[in-house]
């Protein structure tokens, strides 16, 4: 008879060939498994009478984005030992999965798919929202004017570039209200199916991207061309094609194009990081840590601004980002873009408002929500659903 074989030191033991400990350890997590899913079926039968309730009140908007807010803060409180970001990923699945049973959530972000808007969308609304890519920000805006989608989803600062004009000017021009923000650490790419950087002729991204990486650029690849692209997406695409280019993009953008990663996190500063914003028809109620977006103008007299920003000052009302933009009404004729702490209803902001109005040609309040943190999330590279 043939001796019997040693099993493999590669091989997965079996359940018969594991310890007895770990085999019992194992059946219990198996038990829990179960009845976590049992749960979370029983949550998701609740979501659906939830659904028929907010139908027989006619409720127009399903999603509660403070019931959410307020829903992950307590559950990060109660965890001892479940890490807080995976408390916040796993429950905003869970609430994505029971939303999309009420009414689908439809999410507008300047796309392609493969952008940090669409990494900052999932990061939001999860996984089983409708998410639209469009092409501009101003077609992002038009999806949520039009009501074609709940939310949109836009960049508005990078603490590297500074502001991103073309959501500035949309703001300013609209009358859409910013209602959350999120800000997403950006970790770029050189994405690549080049074996060294010497062999790269070309380097493809969107404008804001190749500024954030303008240095490791001129130091690595000082003799590359330089070609900006209307996405960072859509350099990921040039990079597929043509095996002499590069594309500095997401992680997210290698996995859908199937374009390797060469080099990782060649931005030139390490805490290079976007912030975005919501964009809904209504802005956040008071949650006690917010921030109010507003803009206004000042005629053409000495101390014009100087007196707004005291208006500011003597209400006690921190500002804590101010951008000049042209008015395009006239000629070196500007607006001020403001960010204030504090909500719109808080007595001291209302104070200072009232005050900004007397003072200003004109105040526009653009929005009040809750402020955001910077959070070390690594996101899922698996497709959302998507709805053209």
């Amino acid at each position: 008879m043939p001796a019997k074989l040693a099993p493999s030191r590669l091989s997965p033991p079996t359940a018969r060939d594991a310890p007895p400990g770990l085999r019992a350890a194992r059946e219990r997590i198996d038990a829990l498994d179960n009845s976590i899913l049992a749960l979370l079926e029983e949550r998701l039968g609740i979501a659906r009478d939830v659904a028929a309730v907010k139908r027989a009140a006619a409720v127009e908007v399903f999603h509660d984005p403070e019931r959410e807010r307020h829903v992950l803060g307590r559950l990060v409180k109660r965890g001892k030992q479940f890490p807080p970001d995976a408390i916040r990923a796993v429950f905003r699945e869970v609430m994505s999965a029971c939303l999309s049973v009420e009414e689908p959530l439809r999410v507008a972000y300047l796309g392609p798919e493969g952008t940090f808007s669409q990494m900052a969308s999932r990061h939001l609304f999860g996984l089983q929202a409708r998410y639209r890519d469009c092409a501009t920000i101003e077609a992002v805006f038009d999806a949520v004017q039009s009501r074609d989608a709940t939310y949109g989803v836009v960049p508005i600062e990078n603490s590297t570039e500074g502001a991103v004009s073309m959501t500035s000017d949309a703001l300013l021009d609209g009358n859409l209200r910013i209602r959350q923000e999120y800000v997403l650490p950006v970790s770029h790419c050189l994405l690549s199916r080049a074996r060294t950087l010497s062999s790269i002729a070309a380097v493809y991204s969107h404008p804001q991207a190749l500024a954030q990486c303008r240095h490791w650029i001129a130091k690595h690849m000082p003799r590359a061309q330089v070609v900006q692209t209307s996405s960072t997406a859509a350099a990921a695409r040039e990079a597929h094609a043509d095996e002499r280019a590069a594309a500095i993009g997401a992680e997210l953008a290698s996995a859908l194009h199937d374009v390797p990663i060469l080099r990782a996190r060649i931005q030139d500063r390490p805490e290079n990081a976007t912030r975005f914003v919501v964009l809904a028809h209504t802005d956040a109620k008071p949650s006690g840590r917010d921030r109010t977006t507003l803009a206004f103008g000042v005629t053409h007299t000495e101390g014009a601004l100087r007196r707004v920003l005291t208006d500011f000052e003597t209400a006690g009302v921190s500002l804590t980002r101010i951008e000049s933009r042209p008015s395009r009404k006239a000629a070196w004729s500007y607006v001020f873009l403001v960010d204030i702490e504090g909500h719109r209803e808080e007595p001291a902001v209302a104070a200072a408002l009232r005050q900004v109005k007397a003072s200003a040609a004109f105040l526009k309040v653009i929005g009040s929500y809750p402020r955001a943190e910077a959070l070390k999330t690594t996101l899922s590279s698996r497709r959302p659903r998507r709805e053209k």
